[in-house]
């Protein structure tokens, strides 16, 4: 799509803001308003709206991209949008632990342990670890209580946190930048540390490299994403 727009702007509207081409509204793919709850992230959208060049390229408007699946896909029906995401509760990357190589578990449990306990006190659950790939049952109150903590995010936290679970395999680690609990560093560390570590001991691949930096990108931007809600 060819721009058709010289300026983007953010309106103030009763329940938050919208964003305007030429004074015209903006509409999401859905054919919805796009409309966000903060002026930090509404301007953030127009950003990427005004920086546009004579091109439309989706791919560098990653907040208006998320807002537009916040509105279109979680506003509808936040519990199906929710249902994928609660799911790694039964799964979650920080449960698995290595079962042959000493170090690797060392560096495992040094990293993992503190979210797990966290996300124990945070939310009154328990977590069993496994040993190896075999997969472990979680305590069903485990399963409901993380289930709930997921339902209760607004769909403009959900939209975000589906892309940071994914990545990650963690929902721990997604309802911990939720919640502001541990830098988003610490936590793309933990999500990457089984990568991190066999890249140092056996060498990089540069496809590798090329996949996790693109993922990185998308962690970024929800993080930011995250942020910008919250100002």
């Amino acid at each position: 799509m060819k721009r058709f727009w010289k300026a983007a702007a953010a309106v103030r509207e009763p329940d938050g803001w919208s964003i305007a081409l030429d004074e015209r509204p903006v509409r999401t793919p859905g054919r919805a308003p796009l409309s966000v709850p903060s002026e930090a992230l509404a301007q953030a959208i127009v950003a990427e709206w005004d920086g546009q060049g004579d091109t439309l390229d989706p791919a560098r408007m990653p907040m208006t991209g998320i807002a537009n699946a916040a509105i279109d896909l979680a506003l509808p029906d936040p519990r199906a949008f929710a249902a994928p995401i609660a799911a790694y509760a039964e799964s979650d990357l920080f449960c698995y632990r290595d079962d042959r190589d000493a170090a690797l578990q060392a560096e495992q449990a040094a990293s993992w342990n503190p979210l797990l306990a966290w996300a124990e006190s945070r939310y009154g659950v328990e977590f069993n670890l496994a040993q190896g790939v075999l997969p472990v049952d979680q305590p069903p109150a485990t399963l409901a209580a993380l289930r709930d903590a997921v339902l209760a995010q607004t769909p403009f936290r959900l939209a975000p946190l589906a892309p940071l679970v994914t990545i990650g395999g963690s929902l721990v680690a997604g309802l911990a930048l939720i919640e502001r609990a541990f830098d988003a560093d610490i936590l793309w560390s933990a999500v990457t540390l089984d990568e991190l570590y066999q890249e140092r001991r056996w060498g990089a691949d540069s496809d590798a490299q090329k996949a996790r930096a693109a993922k990185q990108r998308d962690w970024n931007n929800a993080v930011r994403f995250l942020e910008l809600l919250a100002v």
